[in-house]
């Protein structure tokens, strides 16, 4: 099977299990706290275990989701660089037991570091996004971006999240950076999209978990947008299980961005 006819799969297996586990659960499920003090739910649960089963079906690889533990995540990633599957079976998992739209199904296959196909489902707008690496990127088979507008830095939207900001950068984020207006979703796999699609036009998180980005930074660099974190202009090469992002949808948007940010830490 091709890179892209397992894209095409993947896609189809995130429509399921959204279906099956996800969607008969949104506005009806109770929720509970993880030891870090994060949301879960069964929802979560259900869709993980799913994703787990069906995956190793499709290409031969072990699946690292976010319900696990850190110790049995932390011993997938060292053992299986030849080929992993990275899952959050819901992002944003606040957003869904409080009944916002803003969640998705995100599923990425990595290689040697680096994400090699992504999907990021978002099912009730059932919109999915897919990328495979050195193809480009689709939403719902059109190819990204949808829109490219003519903003010049200064004039754009950001997609902020500063819960994980430091030093200045949460301050000066909220009062002269260089943007029109800024927002967050509340799911990181999200943002990554409708950065990829041209909705808005910079991003800026400071740490963002492996499931977090794993299919959406693909999907976004295969759209033609460039990142980068704090201290490494390769995205892929910062450490792998926890990394910040700085984001642009052009180049020509994301050299001052990055530079004010760096300017700001």
């Amino acid at each position: 099977m091709s890179d892209l006819e397992l894209l095409n799969r993947l896609c189809d297996l995130a429509r399921e299990v959204a279906a099956r586990e996800v969607m008969p659960r949104f506005l009806n499920v109770a929720s509970g706290r993880k030891q870090d003090g994060s949301l879960f739910t069964e929802a979560d649960l259900s869709s993980q275990a799913a994703l787990v089963k069906a995956l190793p079906e499709l290409a031969p690889h072990p699946v690292l989701g976010e319900e696990m533990t850190t110790h049995e995540q932390l011993d997938l990633l060292n053992h299986h660089r030849d080929g992993l599957w990275v899952v959050d079976p819901i992002d944003g998992t606040t957003n869904f037991v409080h009944g916002l739209p803003f969640f998705a199904i995100s599923i990425a296959l990595m290689r040697e570091g680096k994400s090699v196909l992504g999907v990021v489902y978002m099912p009730v707008t059932d919109e999915c996004f897919s990328a495979a690496a050195g193809h480009g990127a689709w939403l719902n088979g059109k190819p990204l971006p949808l829109t490219s507008p003519d903003i010049v830095s200064g004039d754009g939207i950001a997609l902020v999240d500063t819960k994980y900001l430091t030093g200045r950068l949460p301050a000066r984020v909220v009062t002269v950076a260089p943007f029109s207006s800024h927002r967050n979703f509340g799911a990181s796999t999200v943002d990554w999209c409708y950065l990829a699609a041209g909705k808005v036009d910079m991003m800026l998180h400071g740490s963002q978990k492996l499931w977090d980005y794993a299919a959406g930074a693909l999907i976004a660099e295969e759209a033609g947008c460039s990142l980068a974190t704090f201290h490494h202009d390769n995205y892929w090469e910062d450490v792998q299980m926890q990394r910040s992002v700085i984001a642009a949808r052009t180049p020509e948007l994301f050299a001052p961005w990055l530079h004010w940010v760096r300017s700001n830490l």
